[in-house]
């Protein structure tokens, strides 16, 4: 677009707010746009997205992208996750091309797909197909299932209880088992008589504005009113805890996991056969994984004095740490978690990103690494039965396949669940290369493009990254990312710190007021892959969500020369006021507060609506969020639109897309996800000059 941003954005008044922090006086400017009931803020919301698909159905080439992107996507094969085991039943999430949400199905093999049987097809609830599976939790004897669902992407879940063998429901619902601040759990007692769940106020037990905090654990009784239910424990916990529940293989024990917020620290309590709690770990001991064994223990994961982790076992009989003793010392690699079974340890382990499952005895004695296609990763890992376990693998190049692993064989073998697609890779080339940060950090990149590249400066480049809160960015299969190889395009994920890949050393170099490394890491990404020839400015385009999508807001706004667009889903851009929100709340372990002057000096200095500045020349960008987001304020990408709009100089657009029938991405529906990716791409397509 080349007319002038005064003519083509929709009007935006400004209604001037002052705050002070710290005596430094903040203006704001949009304020007013982040009341979403006020009509005048509809209307806006409404102009914006009018705005949105005049521009984006005037590209003709709108229609065969989403055209492409829907073959792609409803052609590929049934994909399972999220498996369970109860007896020789194995319960999953089943996601089934071209139906718009995941099912829960059982099958009695992996190996025989035509044992499946269906207990759950949210379609049937709710043909919209904005009703969503958020978790389930089968009995001790798989007769009855408990499953939390949601509607139009808003997590917040209501548990339902459905008889397995007829898929009956069978009544005792519990309203709020889990909403987007803290999420939600719960755990069977032994006789399936009833169940542990997390439980959020109620009534006048909080006031209003903290109905969305202090999670606690409570018990119901099938067939008993939900206001008889019982307390558990959770009095003591922290206004931001976040609590997820799993019992012993026996039920004698049930363990409960304690998060601070969203920063990583943890605390641990166990209920043993009596009904007596016990705290087993604080939050500063370090310890960020617990997992029952056979041997009448628990091992755990420490990261104290090991930022990449080790392994204690700690006997049920004295759950004190003082009686823990280390199994697995710290090595070269990142311990991400590990299964227990009958005498072994499955250790899934992080080379910078990829993952393999390393085995160990219980003794610690290092038996093996499980053979497996380079720069891949590994997601879920299932006991089976004595020391047999089936994994979940996938590759940039290769779907997601389940594979069985018994230690009388030599090599994983690959089962009846696997993905197959449309997509094919073979001629898509993976490298992983390294930037050098301001700092001199080496910062992984993995690039993908068709084989045969030229390096020659002019390739269409999508740079997409994260940074934060420990999480890694493993290998990941992606149909979208085919769309865009085909276009000649060159699709590269970094690996910033902030994230998990290297440990917890890693993670806290982009924390709090250090911040500002995640930026400093993305920015040399970019720089390194123009260096050596892949792109150049007019050709690169950055893409991230959530914690991403505040990356998207500092990068455009730190470096709005070294990039032609972007594309932010569902991000954070007012870092002052972003604790103030119920989700932002349980942020502030990982970003820090305003109350704390260092931490609000490290945020104002980097928070991307404080520092847009009037009369630049920004990129092309593309704010994505949806109405229902519990997580991050759809009102951010409402006002870091209107301070852009207001602010650039480029004559780009920079687009608001809004969906009322979405949140922060999870439960979204399979066609609206569709539509999105083709809003993404052919804006891509519009502002990097693909030819097509």
């Amino acid at each position: 677009m080349t007319t002038s941003n005064k003519q083509t954005f929709p009007p935006t008044s400004k209604r001037p707010v002052t705050d002070t922090y710290h005596g430094s006086t903040v203006v704001d400017e949009y304020r007013w746009l982040e009341d979403a009931d006020d009509p005048a803020v509809r209307e806006w919301t409404a102009a914006q997205n009018r705005y949105t698909r005049t521009v984006l159905d005037a590209i003709p080439a709108r229609a065969s992208v989403h055209q492409h992107l829907h073959e792609l996507y409803t052609a590929s094969s049934a994909d399972y996750y999220v498996l369970t085991k109860r007896g020789t039943t194995l319960f999953a999430i089943k996601f089934q091309p071209p139906k718009e949400q995941p099912l829960l199905v059982t099958l009695q093999s992996m190996d025989d797909l035509a044992s499946e049987r269906v207990i759950l097809d949210p379609a049937a609830l709710d043909p919209s197909g904005n009703t969503t599976i958020d978790f389930y939790v089968p009995s001790r004897d798989g007769s009855i299932v408990a499953v939390s669902l949601s509607e139009n992407g808003s997590e917040e879940g209501t548990l339902h209880l459905y008889e397995t063998a007829t898929g009956r429901e069978v009544g005792d619902l519990i309203a709020r088992v889990t909403y987007p601040t803290a999420g939600g759990d719960m755990a069977w007692n032994a006789d399936g008589t009833g169940f542990f769940y997390t439980r959020y106020p109620r009534g006048d037990e909080r006031p209003p504005e903290d109905r969305n905090f202090f999670q606690q654990v409570y018990f119901h009784r099938l067939g008993t009113p939900t206001e008889q239910d019982t307390y558990e424990i959770g009095r003591e916990f922290p206004r931001i805890a976040e609590v997820e529940l799993r019992p012993s293989e026996d039920y004698r024990y049930l363990l409960a996991t304690v998060a601070h917020g969203d920063g990583g620290e943890y605390a641990h309590f166990l209920r043993d056969h009596a009904g007596r709690w016990s705290q087993m770990t604080r939050f500063e001991d370090q310890m960020t994984h617990v997992e029952f064994g056979a041997d009448d223990a628990l091992y755990l994961l420490s990261r104290k004095n090991a930022p990449r982790g080790m392994v204690l076992r700690l006997p049920l009989a004295t759950p004190d740490l003082a009686h823990a003793e280390t199994v697995i010392v710290q090595g070269e690699d990142t311990i991400q978690s590990f299964t227990p079974t009958a005498s072994r340890l499955y250790v899934t382990e992080l080379t910078g990103g990829p993952s393999h499952i390393h085995v160990y005895g219980y003794d610690g004695n290092d038996q093996a690494v499980l053979p497996l296609e380079p720069v891949s990763s590994i997601g879920q890992v299932l006991h089976l039965d004595n020391d047999t376990i089936v994994f979940r693998s996938t590759s940039f190049i290769t779907p997601p396949a389940w594979y069985r692993f018994d230690p009388a064989d030599e090599e994983p073998v690959k089962t009846a669940l696997i993905v197959t697609s449309p997509a094919d890779f073979s001629d898509v080339e993976v490298t992983r290369a390294f930037a050098t940060s301001q700092d001199g950090t080496q910062v992984p990149l993995n690039i993908m493009h068709r084989k045969g590249l030229a390096l020659d400066g002019t390739n269409p480049t999508i740079l997409y990254g994260y940074g934060g809160y420990g999480i890694s960015l493993t290998p990941t299969f992606s149909v979208r990312r085919r769309l865009w190889l085909d276009y000649g395009g060159v699709y590269v994920i970094a690996n910033l710190r902030g994230g998990g890949e290297y440990g917890e050393d890693w993670h806290l170099a982009g924390k709090l007021t250090r911040k500002q490394t995640v930026f400093d890491d993305f920015i040399a990404s970019a720089e390194h892959l123009i260096d050596i020839g892949y792109t150049q400015p007019a050709k690169l385009a950055i893409e991230g969500g959530s914690n991403g999508g505040l990356l998207m807001g500092a990068a455009l706004t730190q470096r709005p020369d070294l990039f032609r667009a972007v594309i932010a889903f569902v991000g954070i851009y007012d870092m002052l006021r972003v604790e103030l929100d119920p989700n932002g709340a349980f942020n502030v372990t990982e970003f820090g507060t305003v109350q704390n002057r260092e931490q609000f000096e490290t945020l104002y200095g980097y928070s991307p609506f404080h520092r847009v500045v009037d009369g630049t020349a920004y990129p092309a960008v593309m704010f994505v969020a949806g109405e229902n987001d519990g997580r991050v304020n759809p009102a951010n990408s409402r006002r870091m639109t209107a301070r852009l709009q207001a602010a650039t100089t480029s004559g780009r657009p920079v687009l608001l897309r809004t969906s009322a029938s979405a949140g922060h991405g999870m439960g979204t529906a399979l066609n609206e996800r569709i539509a999105e990716d083709a809003d993404v791409f052919v804006f891509l397509v519009d502002q990097l000059g693909i030819a097509l």
